[in-house]
């Protein structure tokens, strides 16, 4: 299936998670996740299943002043 992270099109196989997506994209943390603009909590990227044409956003903190 198709999904798109940080407006990068990749291929996955179905029924794949958040935690799939990151792993893909080797995502360091900190980060926070959100699926289709919704946030998605820590303790959720290994049970939400994504879905064709999903869009994630994995937005890394910024630090400074």
């Amino acid at each position: 299936m198709r999904i798109i992270v940080n407006q990068v099109e990749y291929e996955m196989p179905s029924h794949s998670l958040v935690s799939d997506a990151l792993a893909l994209i080797d995502a360091k943390p900190p980060y926070a996740v959100a699926v289709n603009l919704n946030f998605v909590p820590k303790t959720k990227h290994a049970e939400f299943v994504l879905n064709e044409n999903d869009q994630i956003e994995v937005i890394a903190p910024v630090t400074g002043g």
